[in-house]
């Protein structure tokens, strides 16, 4: 057991390295905060941890040195690792263990028996059981490698554990206990060094060190060498093809044996085969056909004229019977009109994409000249899954999503997947184990049979044949097997709640027992008081969970508890590692590979009296932890309830990112899927309008607006950093003039690794000082020292001389580095809750704190500060996942979209004051997120001017003459027109259209309506916003997959559309009755208030259907009192406010 205590820094033998160290390595850096001070701990038997003085383990050990770090150099020609079984026996103690800890508190590396209560069987699972140690009296267990095979230190495979091999190497004469022979490293410190007996945790200074050492690819040492290129700048695609350099293993540059050859420029050459072979880009652009581009443009110019002279004739025509009418709808056309154009403008240049998947393939995955191994040199990505509330987010769904992204077509030792629980919640924690551990089996399946998709429960519920296509003879009995393994997954998983609870309550008991005994020895004679013991939750190994109890209470509960990351699933080996029938037997994995990518949960660290920034925290802790752990060069982020539908959706991504140009891409958008959603779409819960419309219009721009899920992040462009060439792609008119000179003399002296990690909020805005980093990102040295790794190893390939800011090929395979114990106690400390005080964090790093839509927010600032993104539409659907079908709840959805919407207008985020790198139509449209919802403002008053005139007998203009009409018709006519070519353009039906035009209304009269007083009640008064969590649950009725849909709940958003709909009911009622009694009836303002009543009612008539309820169960007195109050309002009207000067019923009926 580790324990890191904040103390104070002192000056002794038991620092983690010596001060001047400290300094050489960090000597243009400031000064480092105090550093942690280590005791160790030794778990006995029974359960307690004996602690050891420094003394005791000086004596003990036999060296004061033990606790200096030694650097570990990668494995490069000329530094061959002397003994791997080292690093691996780390690992797996690594891997075993669950790191907890936070601020001013202790970080504990608890060593975990068993992570669930069921066997774990794979190697690389957390509290994987292995063979027990052959000392009697020793419940000990050997340690094992990536195959789960055991590691035994003498030949006659004794099998003894870690602490017994130390003792008999310390106490004994050196001799195996089994066949008494002499082990062949009998000496103390050299087995310590072997066996790795104890965590180390390196200097500060070490791992920069390291880092520089695994940057030296991108450091020349040879100033001849570097050539320049037009603008002056190092040109490192040139060095690469007209030198002799050459690329050996790990990422430094190796030489050949003669020398880099001569200096002269006529010795450099261009290799024949890149002069030979043809460059294949890895993605191409797909216009829009111009028969339909060309006439939607120019219905788009031919609208906005026609909308300009028809307002010009409408304030040049008022109603003098009506101003105040007239009035009010002319303010709301005008708005109308305007918050078109801001909408349409950004769809006139829409683009489709492909990817060829293939080209990915021979540039990344072939054996060539400049990749001998055939590894993967495709960068590591970071998949980043969130979750908050158990109950509102089931964990089956959580878990199948995880296993679809264990199961993706990525290479394995490049994926690192991590689950953040930012509820601390057990029955998470042990979904999660549970996932992994039934992985050992999914996993396999899918590779063996190429499984599609690989989510199982979307998998085995599949209505189509799942036999087909498939060749392998035994597939039919693989998947009944793993059906049943399945079912019985699910079981546990629904059943973890309460084997949580009964575990809780047995532990409980037995706690309060012991406590009753040992009172009853303290007070033999004095009668027995009931002991009060706070019910605690307890895990599989009989330990008190360290994240919020089912009984809350102090230090554990979802707001205050301590920072916890659990390794579930070690990284894997570099190499493939098969499987064979002996060992798995429930199904033949000859020739499969069974490795898992790396799996961790982490649960951020809570305290009361600090804000945690909700998901944005939790994703920023991610992106902390994630950097310090596996480090991918991207991110791609999923809610809980969004699978991976499509397992090639990452190489699809990948390919923006490794394409020319790929370095100046921020993210990859895919568009999101939703399963689970009535047929008829009632509520426009697909959303293709704005998926398939507004996304693909907005990739011909600047790129899509990241919508928080679905999304490939460059991790370099999260961090704040600007993008490579910014300055050559987009500059201001000062810029243009002010300045150039002076800045391009500074880039010829800017390292080669940090040249494109430049910001523009600094006064020298062409580079990045990383002494000034822990301003930005902490003091964490490590997190700093990942930085300039992360941005190289997200370049994309050099392999033509026009790909600017590459790097060369082969530069990624080398394997990532082991886990150790200082590693994951270092991203304990990023995760606590002071960590981001008085740093960037949520302001210009990483996701953007101040908006519950932070999504938009992170987006925006990346396009600002001139980043591009892409949005990558699949043949096959990416992801998948699902969306609140009941009407509440899409509701309160809308809500806390517009809400953020309205922050956003009302911040510095507002598109008004976007940079000069944003393009103008990128801008408009930011700006239409922050205006759209004060549309509902002049929406709900045009839905009762139709009412008012029925009830007032005016109408918004003085007659209908023919000018208003045609000026109606032709509005009308370009509206369809432009929808049928919007419906060609971007694949949606004309349904789907329909949908999204009535839910605008719907939305627009009642979430987005609250939206604009919560938000400004937020700004101007401090109030804050308080939403509901989407519930992804389904309804009460098993039987019916869409029960959820008639549910019924009410809400204060109903009111307004409710309202609406009896005012523009009970006015088409009295302006009948009106006309009807009036002696000179007017049907022409009869005629028009009615068509604006029907259109308003047609537009809500999906939310009047839902608050109907199901289909047949509404009772029939329902429309009976409907009908009778209506016919009784309109009686009442015409009685209290009759027609002038007539007894007479109807009349002669006039047209206009």
């Amino acid at each position: 057991m580790l324990e890191m205590a904040s103390k104070p820094f002192e000056t002794s033998r038991s620092d983690l390295s010596a001060i001047s160290d400290v300094l050489d390595s960090h000597n243009s850096k400031p000064p480092l905060p105090p550093q942690t001070r280590v005791t160790f701990a030794r778990r006995t038997s029974s359960g307690r941890y004996v602690s050891y003085s420094r003394d005791d383990l000086d004596s003990e050990l036999g060296s004061s040195d033990f606790l200096n770090y030694t650097v570990q150099i990668p494995p490069t020609p000329d530094n061959q690792p002397s003994n791997p079984v080292a690093h691996k026996v780390e690992e797996q103690y690594v891997s075993n263990s669950l790191f907890t800890g936070g601020f001013n508190s202790i970080t504990r590396a608890h060593l975990m028996d068993k992570v669930i209560d069921s066997d774990a069987n794979h190697p690389q699972m957390a509290g994987v059981k292995g063979s027990s140690c052959a000392i009697n009296g020793c419940d000990g267990k050997v340690m094992c490698d990536e195959k789960g095979d055991d590691i035994l230190p003498c030949e006659c495979d004794f099998k003894i554990c870690r602490d017994c091999y130390i003792d008999v190497l310390k106490t004994g004469d050196g001799a195996c206990p089994g066949c008494k022979d002499q082990y062949k490293t009998t000496d103390l410190d050299e087995a310590m060094e072997n066996w790795m007996s104890l965590p180390q945790l390196p200097g500060p200074g070490e791992r920069s060190k390291k880092m520089e050492r695994r940057l030296s690819l991108v450091k020349s040492t040879k100033s001849s060498l570097l050539m320049k290129s037009q603008t002056g700048d190092f040109d490192h695609n040139r060095w690469l093809f007209e030198t002799k350099g050459t690329y050996g293993y790990g990422n430094a540059i190796w030489p050949n044996e003669n020398g880099f050859g001569n200096d002269k420029e006529g010795d450099m050459f261009e290799p024949a085969e890149l002069m030979n072979k043809p460059w294949r880009p890895l993605t191409r652009k797909l216009k829009i056909p111009a028969a339909i581009i060309s006439p939607y443009r120019l219905l788009v110019a031919v609208r906005m004229v026609v909308l300009g002279l028809f307002l010009t004739w409408r304030i040049g025509h008022p109603n003098t019977d009506a101003v105040w009418l007239w009035g009010m709808s002319i303010v709301c056309e005008i708005w109308f009109a305007f918050s078109w154009v801001l909408d349409q403008l950004p769809k006139l240049c829409p683009i489709n994409r492909a990817t060829d998947l293939n080209v990915l393939k021979e540039k990344f995955e072939t054996h060539d000249s400049s990749n001998p191994t055939g590894k993967s040199d495709l960068p590591g990505i970071d998949v980043f899954v969130s979750t908050a509330d158990p109950e509102k987010e089931p964990p089956l769904v959580t878990a199948n999503t995880i296993l679809s992204i264990l199961a993706v077509d990525y290479p394995v030792e490049k994926l690192a997947c991590y689950v953040s629980d930012d509820g601390g919640a057990l029955l998470t924690f042990e979904a999660m184990a549970e996932a992994a551990s039934f992985a050992n089996i999914w996993v396999p399946f899918c590779r063996k049979h190429n499984i599609e998709p690989r989510n199982p429960e979307s998998y085995f519920n599949l209505k189509k044949d799942p036999y087909k296509n498939k060749i392998l003879k035994d597939f039919v009995k693989d998947r009944r097997r793993v059906k049943r393994e399945y079912d019985e997954f699910k079981v546990r998983i629904n059943g973890l709640p309460d084997s949580i609870r009964r575990r809780s309550d047995a532990y409980h008991a037995r706690e309060e027992l012991q406590a009753m005994k040992e009172q009853r020895m303290k007070k033999e004679d004095e009668p027995v008081e009931v002991v009060k013991i706070k019910k605690a939750t307890w895990m599989a190994d009989g330990t008190h969970w360290p994240g919020t109890w089912l009984n809350p209470t102090l230090e554990h509960t979802k707001g205050d508890h301590a920072g916890i990351i659990q390794v579930m699933l070690k990284p894997p080996s570099d190499e493939p590692l098969c499987g064979d029938g002996e060992e798995y037997r429930l199904i033949d994995l000859t020739n499969v590979d069974i490795r898992l990518p790396m799996l961790v949960y982490v649960s951020r660290e809570k305290r009361t009296g600090y804000d945690h920034n909700k998901k944005a925290g939790a994703m920023n802790s991610l992106v902390r932890a994630s950097a310090i752990m596996s480090n991918g060069a991207f991110i791609l982020n999923l809610d809980c309830d969004h699978y991976i539908y499509n397992s090639q959706a990452m190489r699809e991504g990948m390919c923006f990112m490794m394409d020319r140009g790929g370095d100046r891409i921020c993210y990859v958008q895919f568009p999101q899927r939703f399963e689970g959603i009535d047929p008829s779409d009632r509520y426009a819960n697909r959303n293709t309008v704005f998926f398939d419309g507004n996304m693909r219009a907005l990739d011909g721009l600047q790129g899509p607006v990241y919508v928080g899920t679905g999304c490939l992040f460059r991790r370099t462009a999260l961090y704040g950093f600007d993008p490579p060439r910014a300055k050559e792609h987009s500059a201001s008119f000062f810029s243009s003039c002010c300045g150039p000179r002076r800045k391009h003399a500074v880039v010829a002296h800017t390292p080669e690794e940090n040249k494109s990690l430049r910001m523009g909020d600094y006064s020298d805005d062409e580079e990045m000082n990383l002494s000034l980093a822990p301003k930005m990102f902490g003091n964490s040295n490590v997190l700093i020292d990942s930085i300039p790794v992360a941005e190289y190893q997200g370049r994309p390939l050099a392999d033509h001389p026009s790909v600017k800011n590459g790097r060369p090929p082969g530069a990624l395979t080398i394997p990532r580095d082991l886990l150790d114990a200082s590693t994951v106690a270092e991203a304990i400390s990023v995760i606590s809750c002071w960590y981001e005080d008085k740093t960037e964090w949520g302001q210009r790093v990483g996701w953007i704190y101040g908006s519950v839509t932070e999504d938009v927010v992170t987006g925006y600032r990346m396009h600002n500060r001139g980043w591009k993104s892409v949005y990558c539409v699949t043949k096959r659907d990416a992801f998948r996942g699902t969306a609140p079908i009941n009407l509440t709840d899409r509701l309160h959805q809308v809500l806390r979209w517009a809400t953020g919407s309205v922050e956003i207008f009302f911040s510095r985020n507002n598109a008004l004051l976007a940079s000069s790198r944003m393009k103008v139509l990128q801008r408009i449209a930011y700006l239409n997120v922050g205006i759209y919802p004060f549309t509902s403002i002049f929406l709900i008053v045009y839905c009762f001017l139709p009412a008012l005139s029925l009830f007032s007998g005016q109408f918004i203009v003085q007659t209908l003459n023919v000018t208003f009409l045609i000026y109606l018709l032709i509005i009308t006519v370009t509206l369809c027109a432009l929808a049928v070519l919007e419906v060609k353009w971007s694949g949606i039906e004309l349904e789907e259209w329909w949908r999204n035009e009535q839910f605008w209304l719907i939305g627009g009269t009642s979430a987005h309506l609250a939206a604009v007083f919560q938000g400004l009640l937020k700004i101007f008064a401090g109030v804050e916003i308080s939403f509901t969590l989407t519930s992804k649950s389904g309804g009460d009725d098993e039987e019916d997959e869409f029960a959820d849909l008639y549910v019924v709940k009410w809400t204060s958003l109903m009111i307004p559309p409710i309202v609406i709909i009896m005012v523009n009911l009970i006015a088409i009622a009295v302006g009948i009755s009106r006309t009807i009694y009036s002696m000179i009836p007017q049907w022409s303002r009869l005629l028009g208030g009615v068509f604006f009543s029907f259109w308003v009612l047609a537009h809500l008539y999906p939310f009047a259907k839902g608050l109907m309820g199901r289909r047949g169960r509404t009772p029939t007195i329902v429309y009976v009192w409907s009908g009778l109050i209506a016919i009784t309002i309109s009686l009442l009207w015409v009685a209290i406010n009759p027609p002038a000067g007539t007894n007479q019923i109807g009349g002669s009926f006039q047209f206009p």
